[in-house]
């Protein structure tokens, strides 16, 4: 009987090595596959603490040899283009804060990536996910749950994951309780990574500057407007409205004589809204194109607690499908939560939790102010 065959997804890193190791110390045919995503001379060169450089592809390929593992660099720039980049860019465009890690684990590595390992007839797609999937005894299902690494936890990002996909996915680090144990697995390999820094920032953005990125890549410029308080008084000028997020107070260049935040921006009148906290709060929010896990959809209201952002606090939530006139599912989702909840930002995603299990996630349209 054939070993089973696994698509293990090498960014360089440490944590995709190990779950290279693990896999093939499990008996799989593995082959390492690291996804080119853009072009250098198009974002320019990544700084040491971010993903995808051509460092991390000697890595991953050394890394890949060392473990008697085939080997590929798949071009995906085109569509890393079009999935990521760009909806990133219209986000903030529509005065959303996007997030482009959960589009380029949606698009990328489980839809481009899961067809290329249907296409050389593997079984599975293997990443370095802090997360775990386990299969649901009674109904059958597949769930998708946090880390026991709590402090590295990724299920956020991946609330997407349907059924096909999470049956055809591995997470070989989500049992580990701590990063140290993984890198003591990588020295134990002799990975010349095994003490390499996780990266942290987004891969295409070099300097960390959303809106340095958007003007060279597209082109185009964004006008400086007003900075307002909510009751329409003017504050001083931004310096382009795509540079501020829902809850920003650091980097407004304003003498102010109190803290003031980011509650909104008027993309029509090029206008930064500030307030000194009230406004910032929102009462319930609706969410799009949402996924249950555990279920194909819930029989009634559902507590939970809720993630708005990737390193949120949970805070306890009642999340409701919400239905046309005729009964039918909208896909949307209103999440209404026990206390106010500071900073919901459109474009972000709202996670759903019970205890370790995702229950859910969609993407934020809408918050608000009043239930």
């Amino acid at each position: 009987m054939e070993n089973k065959k696994a698509l293990i997804a090498m960014s360089g890193g440490v944590d995709s090595s190990v779950a290279a190791a693990l896999m093939r110390e499990a008996g799989y045919d593995c082959i390492g596959v690291t996804m080119k995503l853009y072009n250098n001379e198009d974002i320019g060169y990544c700084r040491a603490n971010t993903c995808c450089t051509l460092e991390d592809t000697e890595d991953a390929r050394q890394v890949a040899a060392s473990l008697g593992m085939p080997y590929y660099v798949f071009n995906f720039t085109e569509d890393f283009d079009k999935q990521v980049i760009d909806r990133f860019i219209r986000t903030y465009e529509e005065g959303g804060t996007p997030n482009p890690c959960i589009d380029c684990n949606r698009y990328m590595k489980h839809e481009k990536l899961y067809h290329r390992a249907e296409t050389l007839g593997c079984d599975l797609i293997v990443t370095g996910h802090y997360a775990r999937i386990e299969q649901d005894p009674g109904t059958g299902r597949w769930l998708l749950k946090k880390s026991r690494n709590l402090a590295k936890d990724q299920s956020y990002v991946l609330y997407f994951m349907n059924q096909d996909q999470l049956a055809h996915t591995m997470f070989p680090l989500g049992n580990f309780a701590s990063k140290d144990e993984v890198r003591v697995e990588a020295e134990k390999h002799g990975f010349i990574n095994a003490h390499k820094h996780d990266s942290q920032d987004i891969c295409f953005v070099v300097n960390g500057d959303y809106g340095d990125f958007i003007e060279r890549y597209t082109g185009r410029s964004f006008a400086p407007g007003n900075f307002i308080d909510t009751e329409g008084n003017v504050l001083g000028t931004h310096k382009g409205i795509i540079r501020y997020t829902i809850g920003q107070r650091k980097g407004l260049g304003l003498a102010l004589k109190q803290p003031m935040y980011v509650c909104g921006k008027d993309m029509e009148k090029n206008e930064v809204i500030l307030t000194t906290g009230p406004e910032l709060y929102s009462k319930a929010l609706i969410a799009d194109r949402f996924n249950w896990i555990p279920f194909d959809e819930p029989e009634g209201p559902v507590r939970v607690t809720v993630k708005t952002r990737y390193k949120a606090k949970e805070v306890p939530a009642t999340a409701e499908a919400l239905r046309d006139e005729n009964g039918k599912l909208t896909g949307q989702v209103k999440v209404t939560f026990d206390e106010p909840e500071r900073a919901v930002a459109t474009g972000q995603a709202v996670v759903l939790y019970d205890g370790d299990l995702v229950v859910g996630g969609g993407t934020i349209v809408k918050a608000l102010k009043n239930a």
